[in-house]
């Protein structure tokens, strides 16, 4: 039997029952669109992660302090200006402190938001430009002044329709003037609002709001992206000696590059990606059961005409790959349904719900591939059945 006579023969069995072929193939269909869509948010997600981390900074490096039950914190301003003198592979360099869930004031308006006490490379390091006005510099540093520069939510929040630049703010119960407002950088790796934040120079910040000499962690980057591993390195020596460690004691700081920060989140996303995919993929294990059912059935159905084909020269393997042709259509029309179906929710959700969607053609073509599979290995017994039929025994069938 030809190629095209054998797949003829095969639609034609298939569409002869078109309502048992569609939902014997449902469960491929529902498998191999779950499985593109789980491995498209998954992409997509780490797609968007890879952009906002990238975001972050240019060329980062962090110096957190430890983490834990009975860690201390010993990051200080001392800290930083030894960086800053000794190092030679850093561009930029800040120290930071945060005050989280912050009141600020402006006017009669007030919101509650995150207070950034940096220096004036932040910036820099974040390649974040102002849309209005101008940052603070190292003379409002150094003087301690009380100026702010205000993200563009709080700036929309506390002085809606107007021009927040030259207002007076009160962040505690200190008061600030505005000396600027940033440029929007929208959400971040994490889903917050990056541009929820009022900036005031370091030492302001340490001397009239946290009281405390801790810093809460150290930004740098690095002169350039090939020169990343000897600048952390060089960043973990000098704080080494300023920590006065002795060789072999163990850090009690921590320092991270983008690319460390980058792998960690994108293994994490992989993670997730793959066990959702293998979760989804168990509906086309179940709608491989579901077609070698069909298809037992349909041997038993059509044991009189096997019986009648074999009489009239019908070879054993004719009956045998008709069969398995039928239940390899069958998975690849289900795969098929599958693919425009996970297409068309991919698009739903990337233009409706603005969930991050990626599908990949690689994806795509493994599923297909798959649907194929499992229509050969759930299809090969049924065939295999009615291949093995004896023809007397087949027509004497009632």
């Amino acid at each position: 039997m030809t190629v095209s006579k054998l797949i003829t023969a095969s639609m034609r069995s298939i569409l002869r029952n078109k309502m048992r072929s569609f939902l014997t193939s449902l469960g491929i269909i529902i498998g191999v669109c779950s499985v593109i869509v789980m491995v498209a948010v998954g992409q997509g997600s780490q797609a968007q992660i890879k952009k906002q981390i990238a975001a972050m900074g240019t060329n980062l490096i962090m110096v957190m302090p430890p983490r834990g039950p009975n860690t201390v914190n010993r990051l200080t301003m001392t800290d930083v200006q030894k960086l800053r003198a000794d190092s030679s592979y850093l561009a930029a360099l800040t120290g930071e402190v945060r005050l989280s869930s912050t009141n600020v004031v402006g006017g009669p308006n007030y919101w509650s938001t995150s207070v950034y006490g940096v220096e004036p490379d932040y910036l820099k390091i974040k390649d974040w430009p102002m849309k209005e006005a101008e940052f603070f510099t190292d003379k409002d540093l150094q003087s301690r002044t009380k100026v702010a520069v205000l993200g563009t939510t709080v700036a929309e929040k506390l002085f809606p329709g107007e021009d927040p630049v030259g207002q007076s703010i009160r962040i505690l119960t200190t008061p600030f003037t505005v000396v600027g407002v940033l440029a929007s950088k929208g959400a971040n790796a994490m889903g917050s609002d990056q541009d929820d934040v009022v900036m005031v120079p370091l030492d302001t910040a340490i001397n009239r709001l946290t009281k405390d000499r801790k810093i809460g962690s150290i930004e740098m980057s690095a002169v350039n992206e090939g020169l990343m591993d000897q600048a952390q390195a060089e960043v973990t020596s000098i704080l080494r000696q300023s920590h006065k460690l002795s060789d072999g004691a163990t850090a009690d700081f921590s320092v991270m590059n983008q690319s460390q920060i980058l792998q960690t989140a994108s293994q994490t996303s992989q993670t997730l990606t793959t066990l959702l995919a293998a979760i989804a993929g168990v509906s086309l294990i179940v709608g491989g059961i579901g077609i070698m059912n069909i298809m037992l059935v349909s041997v038993t159905e059509r044991t009189r005409e096997i019986g009648i084909r074999m009489s009239v020269g019908a070879r054993r393997r004719d009956i045998l790959w008709q069969f398995l042709s039928e239940s390899v259509i069958l998975s690849l029309l289900g795969g098929l349904v599958g693919i425009l179906l996970a297409l068309f929710l991919a698009y739903v959700m990337k233009t409706f719900m603005h969930t991050p969607t990626l599908v990949s053609p690689a994806v795509i073509a493994a599923s297909a591939g798959f649907a194929a599979a499992v229509g050969i290995f759930f299809g090969w017994y049924p065939a295999r059945k009615a291949a093995n039929l004896y023809p007397i025994d087949a027509l004497r069938y009632e």
